[in-house]
């Protein structure tokens, strides 16, 4: 097993269509990654005036486009924003107002986006507009105190809405309705992520985290779940 130490806060990997490496997400911002020998080079901070601001979740859409959340170090305060990472470098804030910037996800049917406030325990839900843009804004989910919060979330290739329950030992599937209509529990409490891998894209990967947890012998594990249902493969940074 290989380990390369990070100079920073590390929140995401997005792999590169074109060049090597990976686009990451450190606290101060996105940047190239290479491993083999290690080699960071910055694209751009969106942030620089916030210095206890870090990354924490994005995802690429299917223009290879990333987009990503920030949020503050100490998860106090809403002065977290969602940012769009373009090809030619170029980043654009389309929201802004979250505590914990979570799961970026994209429908099935490419009309919509969704993206968490974890602090605040909602899954909003934007129109995708023709160029890709966003607009519109609702509230797709709200949960309450003995749910969990909302993390990380994929999309399967029925528009079911997965999502990694924080504190709720579970990953839950929603329809396009909001409604959910299975939930899987994992010997963890704290789930943070989750994604369709495997030869067929029918076996779903859950990531856990061990923060703030003492008693639960499989905190911070990956699992394997079957699914019953197909999802997509990760897309790629078109840069």
């Amino acid at each position: 097993m290989a380990r390369w130490d990070m100079p920073e806060m590390i929140g995401w990997l997005i792999e590169r269509e074109h060049g090597a490496g990976f686009v990451a997400g450190f606290q101060s911002g996105f940047a190239y990654l290479e491993l083999d020998p290690l080699r960071i080079r910055p694209i751009a901070n969106p942030e620089p005036e916030c210095t206890d601001h870090r990354m924490n979740d994005a995802k690429a859409d299917v223009h290879g486009r990333i987009w990503a959340g920030t949020m503050p170090v100490a998860a106090d305060r809403p002065t977290g924003a969602l940012y769009r990472l373009d090809a030619q470098g170029r980043v654009t804030c389309w929201d802004r107002g979250y505590i914990v910037t979570n799961g970026p996800a994209f429908s099935a049917d490419g009309r919509f986006a969704y993206h968490n406030d974890s602090g605040r325990a909602l899954v909003y839900r934007f129109e995708l507009d023709a160029d890709g843009g966003l607009c519109n804004r609702s509230v797709f989910l709200e949960f309450g105190p003995q749910d969990g919060k909302p993390d990380g979330m994929t999309v399967d290739a029925e528009g079911g809405l997965w999502i990694a329950m924080w504190g709720g030992a579970r990953v839950s599937r929603f329809t396009p309705d909001g409604l959910c209509d299975r939930s899987i529990g994992l010997p963890a409490s704290q789930i943070t992520s989750c994604c369709f891998a495997g030869p067929a894209l029918d076996r779903l990967f859950v990531t856990s985290a061990s923060e703030g947890v003492r008693d639960e012998p499989l905190a911070g594990s990956l699992f394997e779940v079957d699914a019953r249902v197909r999802g997509f493969p990760a897309r790629r940074f078109s840069g």
